[in-house]
């Protein structure tokens, strides 16, 4: 590792969600196979090739639950491309008779509803799916949506994971989350599990209500060119050693009038080509297994630790809301 002293984390949200495709969901959404073209994950492992670079592919079995198979054959490929395939979960989305089947009741829904049986469940079910097929270790989590509560901590720590992806302001300030401070520095948590916070701003200094923005891509619609608008706003004034970059596996897609993932040109592919050979010369592009080594020998700090007790002043209604 070249040790730049500034490291970015390159991760992504792979699912196949129902509501995002009329069929063949993981083909179209994953894959991002279409008639006019494919923009899905080879694209994105490519890329990253292209400049020595590896993405965090954060696995999401549930929300494809009926594809379980060809989900699973995701997971092979990209640990055969060298990629780090670690969890993450769309619960919600599992059939009842998953749930029956498991000796749990189908409600609540959401992962920030559930209480320690269940997020223990969920976690080293869907965990092991992951390493039965890598051969590894899952040492990495986020939750879908960033739904998440103090029981997803308490099982991270059970189930073995060391590290959590879930810290979002955003998400916090959007009501699906008990718990966010304004910082994208790692930090643990009191039981000893990592938070790694993707990175984000406010909008506008002293002016919270108008909300956070996340480094995400795409960030928006005319941030291409030159490349580096893309990271200037969450690079400027802050420190900036640090960066994880957001994206979903239909990052490289368009959506149509249904809200449908569809292959429109190539254009993001250039685009996203382009935002990871400018992050690549500014930084070294680290995976999960990068970022624990680094901590371990002092290269990456934890600024400071959250008693978890602040995680439970807060909880989701019904619909999986924040109060």
């Amino acid at each position: 590792m070249p040790g730049r002293s500034r490291y970015a984390m390159l991760t992504v949200d792979t699912e196949a969600l129902p509501r995002r495709a009329a069929e063949d969901h993981v083909r179209r959404l994953i894959w991002g196979e279409h008639e006019g073209g494919t923009a899905g994950v080879r694209e994105m492992c490519r890329i990253g090739d292209e400049v020595g670079a590896r993405h965090v592919f954060f696995v999401d079995v549930c929300g494809a639950y009926a594809y379980g198979g060809q989900v699973a054959e995701v997971i092979r490929w990209l640990d055969k491309a060298g990629q780090d395939v670690q969890l993450h979960t769309h619960p919600e989305y599992l059939p009842a008779e998953f749930w029956e089947e498991h000796g749990f009741k189908y409600r609540p829904r959401f992962l920030n509803q559930y209480d320690a049986t269940k997020a223990e469940f969920t976690l080293k079910h869907f965990g092991r799916i992951i390493s039965d097929i890598t051969g590894k270790p899952v040492l990495a989590f986020r939750a879908g949506s960033f739904r998440w509560n103090v029981n997803t901590i308490h099982a991270l720590r059970a189930a073995g994971i060391p590290l959590s992806f879930n810290h979002s302001m955003k998400a916090f300030l959007d009501g699906v989350c008990p718990y966010a401070e304004p910082t994208n520095a790692p930090f643990a948590w009191s039981n000893g599990i990592i938070e790694v916070p993707v990175t984000e701003r406010m909008s506008l200094p002293y002016a919270e209500w108008l909300g956070w923005e996340r480094l995400s891509y795409p960030y928006s619609n005319d941030f291409f060119s030159p490349p580096w608008r893309l990271f200037w706003p969450f690079t400027f004034g802050i420190d900036r050693s640090f960066l994880v970059l957001l994206i979903h596996s239909w990052s490289l897609l368009h959506w149509d009038e249904n809200g449908h993932a569809q292959f429109r040109d190539d254009r993001r592919i250039e685009r996203y080509r382009r935002v990871v050979r400018k992050l690549a010369k500014d930084y070294d592009i680290i995976t999960t297994s990068d970022f624990l080594d680094l901590c371990a020998r002092g290269k990456i700090k934890m600024t400071h630790s959250v008693d978890m007790a602040l995680t439970e002043l807060r909880v989701p209604d019904s619909r999986g809301k924040v109060r």
